[in-house]
This record gives C-alpha cells, structure tokens and sequence, in this order.
C-alpha cells in the first residue's frame, strides 16, 4: 500500500470533505447516496453529489463509450482502465477539487476503489499499476469516508431484473464474485472505508449509514 493511500483523509487543505458510496450493481447505491445528500443537507451542509464515471460533460462522453454494449469490437482492458482515469482526471480538475475548495461535502458514486474491484479485482488489472495511476492521477486526494454497500451477486441481479443492462451488468456471476472480493478486501484493510451489510431491509441500512456520518461529523473524526 503506498503511502498516499494509508492517509485517512483527502486534500487536507481543502475544507470540504470528499464521501464516497461504493458498491456493485443492484447494492442500492442511488437510493443511500440520496439519502446521504438529504442527511448532510438537513445539518446546514453545502453537498455537491456527483459520479464516476462521469461528472463533468466530457466525463459523461467517456462514460457513455465504458458503458454502452459493443458486439462490433471487444474494449482492450487496458484501455478501459486509462479511460476510467482519463475521465477522473476531468472530473478531478473540474468538478470535485474546486467543489472542495470552495468548502463544499462532495458526495460521489464510485471512485478508484471501484477501479480497483472492477478493473483489477474483475478484469484482472494488476494492482501496483492502478495504484500508479491513481497517485498520477489524484495523488493524496482519496476520500476522506467510503460506505461500501456490501451484496452479493445474486441479491445484487435480483434487483436489477427487468432492467436494460449496461455493459458491466452483463457480467457474470464469477466476474462480480471477484468484484466483490476487492472491495471487501479493501474494506477489511483500509480505515476510511464503511462496510455496511447493504443485504438487509433499507431502513436497516440507512440506520447504520446515519451513525456513520454522525461519527464523521464528531469534533475528533478524522
């Protein structure tokens, strides 16, 4: 682990803070970063919610090329992964640091740890090059807070039924089994990141999701 990644806490000279909500598919991401927007807000804080990725208009356009299906030729892993942080890049330098600086809570859907369970964990990226590129990339800038909505494939697809698939969705059971993997591994190791059992009935979830930014909203929070 670098030392970048072991700092609890991104931009510290910045006064906002950076929250992200991660998850695979169907782990009800929309529904709690929602929520989390209205909990923050109802506390006088100023929160500017985005996603990765995406963000920023030129962001959405590579989005759209990472998600939309393609049977007319197969995307290179490695150039999946280098638009995923081209696109963070953007979002970096335009949406989340001046967000930051200006005082604001940014409240974000996936950020690198989501590159690091999908395009590492999922793909098979070798994790010493996405740490390369995410200290290219944003440097020290990592959230200072993480909820991970933890469920498994099958609840995760049980969700989605009948909904139109992007071109991650139509993973299989294996793919997201070693998604999956990642981010608890990561969850396990690194401090900033939440587990929450997002398997259970949502006001459980949500229950657990306002204990957590009452901790991070204590004096002594980090």
């Amino acid at each position: 682990m670098s030392r970048t990644e072991q700092q609890v806490g991104a931009a510290p000279a910045a006064p906002g803070r950076f929250i992200t909500v991660e998850g695979a598919e169907g782990s009800g991401k929309s529904t709690n970063i929602d929520f989390l927007r209205q909990l923050l807000e109802a506390r006088g804080i100023v929160v500017h919610t985005t996603r990765e990725p995406g963000g920023t208009p030129l962001a959405e356009e590579v989005r759209a090329l990472l998600l939309a299906p393609r049977k007319d030729e197969p995307v290179d892993v490695l150039a999946e992964t280098l638009l995923m942080f081209a696109a963070r890049a953007q979002h970096l330098a335009t949406s989340i640091r001046p967000a930051l600086a200006a005082g604001r809570w940014v409240l974000c859907d996936r950020f690198t740890d989501s590159t690091f369970a999908y395009q590492g964990g999922g793909r098979g990226v070798a994790p010493s090059l996405l740490q390369q590129l995410a200290e290219a990339v944003h440097g020290d800038c990592w959230p200072h807070r993480t909820f991970y909505l933890d469920a498994p494939f099958a609840v995760g697809s049980r969700r989605l039924a009948g909904r139109e698939r992007d071109r991650f969705e139509q993973e299989d059971a294996a793919f997201f089994d070693r998604v999956r993997a990642v981010f608890r591994e990561r969850a396990a190791r690194l401090p900033r990141i939440v587990e929450i059992d997002a398997t259970r009935p949502l006001a459980a979830v949500q229950h657990d999701l306002r204990l957590a930014v009452d901790e991070l909203l204590a004096p002594a929070a980090p």
